[in-house]
């Protein structure tokens, strides 16, 4: 009984410095306390300096005129719109750059990863070259490359070099044929969206027939002839045309011009990407079990199916998460833009900040802007990563 008693007692806790709960507590206000302090002293003397240097705060500047002029633009712009829509216009050009510049770093840095584990020695050693020269120069240097050391190089626009389709590629940038739409084109868009969503359907149909049954289809070859095929029945009767360049005296006209700027930085980012990209894609595919690789030899299958079918899907798993830090390295680095001239958001807001002095939210509006971006590509990252486990499971 005694005992009992003693067990029932409540135990002595001692210092309330021995008490964990209590120290956490104490720990985490003191943090949270430290950090608004912070943050409030940042403030207060923000505001202290710009009063001193009488300096009007606040967003009103983004409706006065720009006065500038933007060498790229995606929609309308002239000197005389506002400061909002010049910064509109430096986002949408980073978004291009990012979001092509991730499209073409994945399918090389794909291919050089593959390439890496070849069994031909000299694709295997070319791919092996190609990480080891990328991966350890710095970014900015890449776009120098190709800005001043590629591009700069070819030829003049009286000597432009001919490419198929009548394209036409000089130092002066990259000449292709521009699409015309004309009343009715959008039925074309329309046919895009149809032949997609057949493309799925056939694909979803013949993953259950495969299932039940054990019988491939062509899906490939079938989806293809579908997003090819419909929407080019659509035009064929509707008003489209193309703008092909023309060669002149000094110049070429017409056509779509693709300025040489924004070539090398898409060029640089993606071809600097794609080789840690090709890392992580080599380091996917050889952390799948290689009796997975020997299991499907062993029922007939030939390398490239296996590669495809077995080995792909499994690597995936592994590849994606690094594989989304490595896009978000991409949209970070084309701020190197301003470099080269290239007015993406960075150099945009860098000629709005000085403009208007307004660098506290110059800087502000560039934050806001690239961790918006940032997080949108890691909430499609996280979905696809989601998704894939889904089907391995």
């Amino acid at each position: 009984m005694a005992s009992q008693e003693i067990l029932r007692e409540e135990p002595s806790r001692g210092s309330f410095i021995n008490d964990p709960r209590i120290r956490s507590l104490f720990f985490q206000t003191l943090v949270v306390v430290l950090l608004f302090s912070s943050i409030w002293w940042i403030v207060h003397n923000v505001i202290e300096n710009l009063q001193r240097l009488h300096i009007a705060s606040g967003f009103g500047f983004l409706r006065s005129r720009a006065g500038f002029d933007i060498s790229d633009t995606p929609i309308a712009y002239t000197s005389d719109s506002t400061y909002f829509r010049a910064l509109v216009v430096g986002l949408l050009n980073t978004i291009i750059v990012a979001v092509a510049g991730i499209v073409l770093a994945t399918i090389v840095g794909f291919t050089i990863g593959i390439g890496r584990l070849s069994q031909n020695w000299l694709i295997r050693k070319i791919c092996t070259v190609y990480v080891e020269i990328f991966r350890n120069i710095p970014p900015l240097l890449v776009i120098f490359f190709w800005y001043s050391g590629v591009l700069a190089v070819l030829p003049p626009p009286r000597e432009s070099i001919h490419l198929p389709f009548g394209s036409f590629l000089n130092q002066r940038g990259f000449y292709l044929p521009r699409a015309v739409w004309g009343d009715g084109s959008w039925l074309i868009g329309v046919a895009l969206l149809l032949a997609i969503a057949m493309a799925w359907f056939v694909a979803h149909r013949a993953r259950q027939r495969q299932k039940a049954t054990g019988q491939q289809f062509p899906v490939f070859w079938t989806s293809l002839a579908l997003i090819v095929g419909l929407p080019v029945l659509a035009f064929g009767g509707m008003p489209l045309t193309f703008d092909f360049p023309k060669q002149s005296t000094f110049n070429l006209t017409g056509g779509f011009w693709i300025k040489p700027e924004f070539l090398s930085l898409l060029l640089a980012l993606s071809f600097y990407t794609a080789a840690f990209i090709a890392e992580i894609v080599r380091a996917g595919i050889r952390g799948v079990s290689k009796g997975q690789t020997e299991a499907a030899a062993a029922l007939g299958l030939r390398s490239g199916p296996i590669l495809r079918l077995v080995v792909i899907p499994q690597a995936m798993r592994i590849v994606i998460p690094p594989l989304t830090s490595q896009y978000l390295n991409l949209t970070k680095n084309s701020s190197l833009a301003i470099a080269i001239g290239y007015p993406d958001l960075t150099a945009t807001a860098g000629t709005v900040l000085n403009q208007t002095g307004q660098a506290v939210e110059g800087v502000f509006i560039m934050m806001i802007a690239y961790l918006v971006l940032s997080l949108v590509t890691s909430l499609v990252m996280n979905i696809v990563n989601a998704r894939m486990a889904l089907v391995e499971r």
